[in-house]
């Protein structure tokens, strides 16, 4: 299997770089980054390479290095706060759809194959996209275009609280501080709400077992991701 990973410099898409190099049969994975990180990042996997996008809304220019590839994980989002909902539609809705539509054109859907587009949302996040919260109502949105657009199969994941392992870290102040805070309890809020907390490790397991059989809803609540994940 080949992937592409999107937001692979932030919290999540750290933990699920990670489980593609580790799983044997993710045989490529390129990591879609604004700037590039350096050797550090290339010297976790010979399979692992980054692709740079000069612009997130526009990826014309770097598109025949995004084909051939078997599944998307898109991991790329911002926090919504401070925002107004124009501005965070932008960089939720729109990037993310503009990365959508390319990677389709290029590994189209047919009858003997096609790509699958994982998409990392979150909790509470508003279907109907009528809802009174506006992070909600976008996220929903998001993925509503995302299961109409034709790709062979897509899925949405729904996390709640995720907390990262393996060194990995928050890019966020705050969630760090909280991070900090709660991590000797930890392991007991993972075991007793599994509902509501996951981590970058599960998440990251999860969306690799969905890519490679699917799931029997196209959408993934953290207790899901945490069963998928174990």
């Amino acid at each position: 299997m080949k992937a592409i990973v999107f937001g692979g410099t932030g919290m999540v898409g750290q933990g699920v770089l990670r489980e593609c190099v580790l799983d044997p049969e993710v045989e490529a994975v390129v990591s879609v980054v604004r700037r590039a990180t350096g050797p550090s990042l290339g010297r976790k996997s010979d399979k692992l390479r980054e692709v740079v996008a000069s612009n997130f809304f526009d990826y014309s220019k770097i598109a025949g290095n995004l084909a051939g590839f078997d599944v998307c994980l898109f991991c790329l989002g911002v926090s919504s706060v401070g925002m107004k909902e124009a501005q965070y539609r932008k960089v939720t809705y729109d990037l993310t759809l503009a990365a959508g539509r390319t990677l389709l054109r290029v590994n189209p859907t047919t009858a003997s194959g096609g790509m699958t587009f994982i998409y990392v949302s979150g909790a509470g996040t508003d279907s109907s996209e009528r809802g009174r919260v506006m992070w909600a109502r976008v996220k929903g949105a998001t993925e509503n275009a995302l299961l109409g657009m034709g790709f062979k199969a897509a899925y949405m994941f729904r996390p709640g609280g995720i907390v990262p392992m393996h060194g990995i870290t928050s890019k966020t102040r705050l969630y760090s501080s909280v991070y900090a805070v709660l991590r000797p309890v930890l392991p007991l809020l993972l075991r007793w709400f599994p509902q509501y907390v996951t981590t970058t490790e599960q998440l990251g397991r999860a969306m690799l077992a969905v890519a490679k059989h699917g799931y029997a809803t196209p959408v993934l609540e953290s207790r899901d991701i945490a069963r998928v994940g174990a």
